[in-house]
């Protein structure tokens, strides 16, 4: 199995590397790999490195994900395709002799060497949609069905996506020769040629045009509609994961885009949570610290009984196995933390103070309860 070298050591910065830096870095070593300028041995695999660090840790999700889990859990989340989903290539040689007009070329190229062909927008796709997703804790630990409300444009149920009016004639688009694509090549100045792949605007991609265009979407073979989806939200999941509902995105010539819900899991007014583990702070009275008991203390799944051992000090943490949230990959739970703070009576009665002076003879005067009382 082939291991990933660290994107920031791809790239050759720090980790904590501003945006203008990943961007520097990237435009630096883009210029000296590029297979049209490098023709050295292990050039194009190098460009292929360097252009999928930059799409990952120029995204703030992306890079955020890849730096909690790292190259092991972020490849399970994202696909290869997935990664340079939304990646802005375009910005990064602007003032710098090339043109973006007219299908951004640069970027055109960048899919044409990643994925050996036309970029993701010319094969026919829809556009994908994004939905933010705001769920409980509690949501997050036992599993969620939520039902959410989006618009998107789906195919025209007039012409049924064709664009055209039913029965009239559809024939190949001629500027395209039927393809869908448009081939352009553009000279770069120093850095080479550019061969640009993009959508055909005659045809929007479709290879046909009809002869009239459809009556209720003018041609463009989609309409607005609103739609309802229950997504069901798997147990153990955390702020930043994605869950994708394939075709579910803007309708496209040959097949819908996919929805991306986004999940953010809202602060809780009790637990904190880090990773499978969630903490609470649990105040006792002096006596239940000094004597021990059997305390009640909140969970994810209800209420428990915790047996405070005698002596307990203030910031003690204690370990409830299993009690925090579920591995998202149904590998058991983490466990809740408690720590104890321990409330330092007020407001004493006279009788109350005696008791209390009266602990103080023998072995308490050495300091047992110091700081109890401060």
């Amino acid at each position: 199995m082939t291991t990933k070298r660290d994107y920031y050591e791809i790239l050759g910065v720090a980790r904590n590397a501003t945006k203008d830096a990943l961007k520097d870095a990237y435009r630096s070593l883009a210029m000296k790999f590029h297979p049209d300028r490098n023709k050295d041995a292990g050039a194009e695999e190098r460009f292929k490195e360097i252009s999928e660090a930059y799409a990952v840790l120029s995204d703030d999700e992306k890079r955020a994900s890849y730096d909690q889990y790292g190259h092991s859990g972020f490849d399970q989340r994202y696909s290869q395709e997935d990664i340079f989903r939304n990646a802005n290539f375009e910005d990064i040689f602007r003032g710098s002799g090339f043109s973006f007009g007219g299908g951004s070329p640069f970027e055109d190229m960048i899919f044409s060497t990643m994925f050996g062909g036309s970029p993701r927008r010319s094969r026919g796709k829809g556009t994908d949609l994004r939905y933010d997703l705001y769920i409980t804790l509690e949501d997050a630990a036992r599993g969620a069905s939520k039902e959410i409300s989006f618009k998107r444009n789906k195919a025209c149920s007039h012409c049924k996506g064709s664009g055209a009016e039913p029965g009239s004639k559809v024939s190949a688009c001629a500027k395209c020769g039927g393809q869908g694509q448009v081939r352009t090549v553009r000279r770069m100045g120093a850095f080479g040629s550019f061969t640009s792949v993009g959508i055909c605007p005659a045809c929007n991609g479709k290879g046909a045009r009809p002869s009239k265009a459809c009556k209720e979407c003018e041609g463009s073979g989609m309409a607005s509609a609103s739609e309802k989806f229950s997504v069901d939200i798997p147990a153990g999941v955390d702020t930043g994961s994605q869950l994708r509902l394939e075709g579910l995105g803007e309708h496209g010539p040959n097949s819908d885009g996919d929805l991306y819900v986004f999940v953010t899991v809202k602060p809780h007014p009790i637990f904190r949570r880090e990773g499978d583990d969630v903490f609470i702070e649990t105040p006792i009275g002096f006596s239940q610290a000094a004597l021990g008991a059997e305390i009640e203390v909140p969970t994810l799944s209800g209420k428990a009984k915790f047996t405070i051992p005698a002596g307990t000090q203030t910031n003690t943490v204690f370990r409830m196995k299993g009690e925090g949230m579920p591995h998202v990959r149904g590998r058991g739970k983490g466990d809740q933390l408690i720590r104890i703070t321990v409330r330092t009576p007020v407001n004493l009665s006279e009788k109350q103070k005696k008791a209390l002076a009266d602990l103080g003879d023998g072995d308490f005067k050495k300091g047992a309860f110091d700081g109890m009382f401060r």
